[in-house]
C-alpha cells in the first residue's frame, strides 16, 4: 500500500520555523527511541544511512536542470498525447482491480507502451499481472527505470468528480452492506504518468539520437507491498543506473526523507466449530483473534516508539453468530525505522499471538505476506527533480478541479482551500525520524539510486486510501496531476541522459550512503508470494502458462484438526 503519499509533507520544528538546536535534536531522538540508531551506524546501519542532518540555512542549488532540445521534445510529446494519457488513467480507474488481479489494467498499460515502441514481457518475477517494458536506442547509454502501479483498494468505490460520498459500486447485502473497490490511492494516475514519461523519454532519445535504455516496470500488488519487494529479491531491477518514482499526493513536492520498514503478517487461529446455543467445549478462533488484538494494544506504551506503527484488521472472523468460528485470521502491519527494529517489534506481536492461542485453547500459525526496508534517500537526485519541477511549474488546475476539491473539503470538515497549486519548497527532512508510511520502492532504493516525487491529485488536507481520493483520481484534479507528473519525471530523466555529471553525482551519493551495507531481502527464507489464478483469456493474451515455477499450486489447505475442549468429569447431581 503505497502508503508513502505523505512523505513529501514538510514540517518545521520550533515556533519560529527554524531548525532545532542540537540539544533539542538529541532530546527528540531520545524520545523517539532512536538515539543509538541515528548516532551509530554500527547500531543500525540502515537507519543511519537514511539520516541526513543538514546544516541550518539550506538552500537548494540552482541550475541543475538544463533546457535542451531533447527535453523540449519529451515535454512536447506529453502535451501532444495528453488525451491518450488521461484516457489511460480513466480506463484503469474504471477497472478498479484489486492487488494481484489487475488483469485489464496491466494490459491497458502494457498496450500503451507497446504503441510507443517498447518490447513488453509479462510474468515478471512470476506475477501474472507484472510486466517489464524495454526500449533501447544505441549503446553505451544509461539504463533508466520507471515505476508503474495500477491496483485499487477494497471498499473505496466512488463516483468520479462527486464531492460527497457516493459509491459507484454498492454491495446490497442485508447482513454486510459495503462498497466495491476504488482508486483511493490514485494508482490509476501513478502508472499512467510513469508510462507516459517513459514513452516521452524513448521518443526524445530516438529523435535526438541519444543512447539510452528505458525500462518500465509494471508492478502488481503495491497496496499489499508485495510486487516490488519480491521482484527485487529475484534480481528484476539489476543493472539500472537510476530509478524514477512518483506517487499522487496532496502537494507538489520532492524530498530526501526516508520511510518506515514494514513486515505484513497474518495470524491464523484454529479452533472447533459448534452451535452457539450450546457453546461448552467449543473452541472459538474468533475469541483468540479478539484476545490478540486486545493484548497487542497494550504494547503501545512501553514497546512502541514514535517511529513505529502497529495496526491490524480481523479479515476472517466467522460468518454467523450461531456457529462458533473454527478459523479466524487477523493481519498486522508492523512498521519501524529499519528492518532490525521491525523484527524486535514483530517478535513481541508473535508472542502475543502465542499467548492468545494458549488462553483460548486454540492453535495459531503465522505467515509473512510481505516485508520491505526503509527507503534510502538521494539528496542530489531530489535536488535535480526539484529544479525541474520549479522550471516546469505547478499543475495548472482548472476552476472545476478547485471546486471539486472545495466540495470534498466541505464534506470532510476541512478548510475549503482547493488544490495545492504551487511547488513546495525543497527542505531537509526532519532530523528526527518519527515514522510514517511504507513503500516497496524502498527495496529498489537500496539497489539503485532512486528519487521519489509527489504531485497533487487530492485536495489540501485530504488523506489517501479514502473515497475522496478516488473521486479525484480520474476527474479534473487527477487528469491535471497525471500530465504534470509525467512532465516532471521525463524532464529529470532527460537531464540524466544529456548531463552525465548529474547521473555521476547521483551514483556517487548512492555509493557513499550504501558503503559497508549489504541489502538482503526482509522476506523470510522459502517465501512464496500469494497469487490468484488468472482467467484463461488473460493467460492467452499475455502468452503465459499457469502456474509459474516459483509457487506451489494449489496452495496448501488450512484445515482445523482441533478437538473439543474438555470440561473435566461429569458433576454428580446434588442431593
Amino acid at each position: 500500500m503505497c502508503d508513502l503519499h505523505d512523505q513529501h509533507d514538510h514540517e518545521t520544528s520550533g515556533t519560529d520555523g527554524a531548525r532545532p538546536s542540537r540539544r533539542r535534536i538529541m532530546q527528540l531522538l531520545g524520545a523517539a527511541g532512536v538515539t543509538g540508531a541515528v548516532m551509530s551506524a554500527e547500531a543500525d546501519p540502515a537507519m543511519a544511512a537514511a539520516v541526513d542532518v543538514t546544516a541550518a540555512g539550506y538552500r537548494p542549488p540552482e541550475g541543475l536542470a538544463q533546457d535542451s532540445p531533447a527535453k523540449d521534445s519529451a515535454l512536447a510529446w506529453i502535451t501532444g498525447n495528453s488525451d491518450r494519457i488521461t484516457g489511460l488513467n480513466t480506463e484503469i480507474w474504471e477497472n478498479a482491480e484489486l492487488s494481484l488481479r489487475e488483469w485489464k489494467s496491466s494490459l491497458a498499460e502494457a498496450e500503451f507502451l507497446q504503441r510507443a515502441g517498447f518490447d513488453v514481457r509479462f510474468g515478471t518475477a512470476g506475477f501474472p499481472t507484472a510486466f517489464t517494458a524495454t526500449y533501447s536506442y544505441g549503446s553505451g547509454g544509461p539504463v533508466l527505470g520507471f515505476s508503474g502501479e495500477y491496483d485499487a483498494l477494497p471498499g473505496l468505490s466512488q463516483h468520479k468528480g462527486v464531492g460527497h460520498h457516493d459509491p459507484r459500486e454498492y454491495v446490497h447485502d442485508p447482513f454486510a452492506p459495503g462498497y466495491g473497490p476504488g482508486h483511493g490511492c490514485g494508482h490509476s494516475a501513478l502508472g499512467t504518468a510513469a508510462a507516459a514519461a517513459a514513452a516521452a523519454v524513448a521518443h526524445s532519445a530516438k529523435k535526438h539520437r541519444l543512447p539510452v535504455t528505458v525500462k518500465f516496470f509494471g508492478s502488481t500488488a503495491e497496496e499489499a507491498l508485495i510486487g516490488k519487494t519480491y521482484a527485487v529479491s529475484r534480481g528484476v531491477y539489476d543493472g539500472l543506473d537510476a530509478f524514477l518514482d512518483w506517487h499522487p499526493s496532496t502537494a507538489n513536492a520532492t524530498g530526501w526523507g526516508s520511510s518506515t520498514a514494514m513486515t505484513a503478517v497474518t495470524f491464523t487461529f484454529l479452533g472447533v466449530a459448534g452451535h452457539g446455543g450450546t457453546p461448552l467445549g467449543n473452541k472459538s478462533a474468533l475469541d483468540a483473534a479478539v484476545m490478540m488484538a486486545t493484548m497487542s494494544e497494550f504494547l503501545r506504551e512501553e514497546n512502541l516508539a514514535p517511529s513505529g506503527r502497529l495496526h491490524w484488521v480481523i479479515n476472517n472472523g466467522g460468518d454467523i453468530p450461531n456457529v462458533t468460528p473454527e478459523i479466524a485470521e487477523i493481519s498486522y502491519y508492523v512498521r519501524e525505522g529499519s528492518t532490525a527494529r521491525v523484527q524486535v517489534l514483530l517478535d513481541k506481536v508473535i508472542a502475543v499471538a502465542e499467548a492468545a492461542a494458549k488462553a483460548s485453547r486454540t492453535t495459531v500459525r503465522h505467515r509473512i505476506t510481505s516485508a520491505c526496508w526503509n527507503q534510502l534517500p538521494s539528496k542530489s537526485f531530489a535536488e535535480l527533480m526539484y529544479d525541474n519541477m520549479k522550471r516546469i511549474g505547478p499543475p495548472r488546475f482548472t476552476e472545476e478541479a478547485h471546486q471539486l476539491a472545495r466540495d470534498l473539503q466541505e464534506s470532510l470538515g476541512l478548510p475549503q482551500r482547493g488544490m495545492h497549486a504551487e511547488i513546495a519548497e525543497l527542505t531537509p527532512p526532519n532530523p528526527v525520524f518519527l515514522g510514517g508510511g511504507s513503500t516497496d520502492v524502498a527495496d529498489i532504493s537500496w539497489n539503485v539510486p532512486t528519487v521519489s516525487m509527489g504531485a497533487a491529485l487530492a485536495p489540501i488536507g485530504g488523506k489517501f486510501h479514502t473515497w475522496s481520493t478516488a473521486a479525484c483520481a480520474a476527474a479534473a484534479p487527477g487528469q491535471t496531476a497525471v500530465v504534470a507528473a509525467a512532465q516532471y519525471l521525463a524532464a529529470t530523466a532527460v537531464d540524466l541522459i544529456t548531463q552525465p555529471e548529474r547521473l555521476k553525482a547521483v551514483k556517487d551519493e548512492f555509493a557513499a550512503r550504501t558503503q559497508g551495507i549489504t541489502w538482503k531481502t526482509a522476506l523470510p527464507d522459502g517465501y512464496e508470494p500469494p497469487m490468484y489464478e488468472p482467467p484463461e483469456w488473460f493467460l492467452k493474451k499475455t502468452r503465459q502458462s499457469w502456474p509459474p515455477d516459483n509457487i506451489t499450486w494449489p496452495p496448501r489447505r488450512i484445515v482445523s484438526q482441533e478437538k473439543f475442549s474438555s470440561l473435566g468429569p461429569e458433576l454428580a447431581p446434588q442431593k
